[in-house]
């Protein structure tokens, strides 16, 4: 599936983020609009743009971006991974969205794809202007699920300390410590494993995504969880996560936190990085959110 989208520019802590904004198909009038966001690293040109196109579609306003520091939005030091910064973009994004002519303002929700699942828990517990939130495939954290991810405890204390020293260095001297985003082996990148580096090495050598991690990330991504948020998240929310999924034991503590009247955790045999890029994955997982987002902001006229 192939759709034109218009180029637009928002901003979030005082820098230009890029982002594409497909209008809804055969609406008359505002449409409920969507804001995506993507997995640690990405770009909105992998899996955010997949999903917009859907929606879009479906009668639904979306709209995909670069968070700050990467991809075409400003921001430094670049290849930055900041949660606390991701769900200030994701809000600006909404925001951006309840100013545009082709959305409607009380019908607006958010996506998030694997960690940007707990970004989307984070903004919609924190900003009543997102109505719904679904989160697919989410990469939740806590200590508990950073130790699962990384290696153990200290495996993260290490990460934390180096991050710490990087963000130190780039203080006082503006130098920035970079190591690969992913690869098969090392475990010292951002996304250590075979499984991460499967799916975004080909994005890097096709020129979508760079594989590139600012170390000082560390300090503030290792001292961020998501289990608060969640428990403070009153907005109806959809959870499609499977024990094929990363870390389901940290999806089903999250879901069970949230005080919401209404959610739903749905569990597809579906392999986590199927969310990202397999077609059928991505029809059935867009069909349960047209659903879920038609029930809950009101339906969308294109079908």
């Amino acid at each position: 599936m192939t759709m034109d989208a218009q180029r637009v520019t928002l901003v979030s802590g005082g820098q230009p983020m890029a982002g594409r904004l497909y209008p809804a198909l055969s609406a008359d009038g505002p449409a409920p609009a969507v804001a995506i966001i993507g997995p640690m690293t990405s770009v909105k040109e992998q899996a955010p743009m997949r999903y917009a196109e859907r929606l879009a579609a479906s009668g639904f306003t979306t709209l995909v971006f670069d968070p700050r520091y990467r991809g075409e939005s400003g921001g430094e030091p670049r290849n930055l991974e900041d949660p606390v910064a991701k769900v200030a973009d994701l809000r600006a994004a909404v925001e951006f969205l309840a100013g545009r002519p082709e959305a409607d303002a009380d019908r607006l929700a958010v996506i998030g794809i694997c960690m940007g699942g707990n970004t989307a828990v984070h903004a919609a517990a924190d900003d009543p202007g997102i109505r719904a939130v679904a989160a697919i495939t989410p990469h939740m954290r806590n200590a508990e699920a950073d130790a699962q991810w990384l290696g153990g405890p200290e495996a993260v204390a290490a990460r934390l300390a180096r991050g710490r020293r990087a963000l130190a260095r780039y203080e006082a001297t503006g130098e920035v410590e970079y190591v690969a985003a992913v690869d098969k082996t090392d475990p010292e990148v951002g996304m250590p494993g075979e499984l991460p580096w499967s799916w975004y090495q080909p994005q890097a050598d096709l020129g979508i995504w760079e594989n590139r991690y600012a170390v000082q990330s560390d300090a503030v991504l290792l001292t961020y969880e998501s289990l608060t948020a969640a428990a403070r998240l009153t907005k109806p929310f959809l959870l499609i996560h499977g024990d094929n999924c990363a870390l389901p034991d940290q999806a089903r503590r999250h879901f069970e936190a949230v005080p919401a009247a209404d959610k739903v955790h749905l569990r597809p045999d579906t392999p986590h990085l199927a969310f990202y890029d397999d077609p059928t994955a991505i029809a059935t997982a867009t069909g349960q959110i047209v659903d879920w987002f038609d029930r809950h902001l009101g339906p969308a006229t294109a079908r």
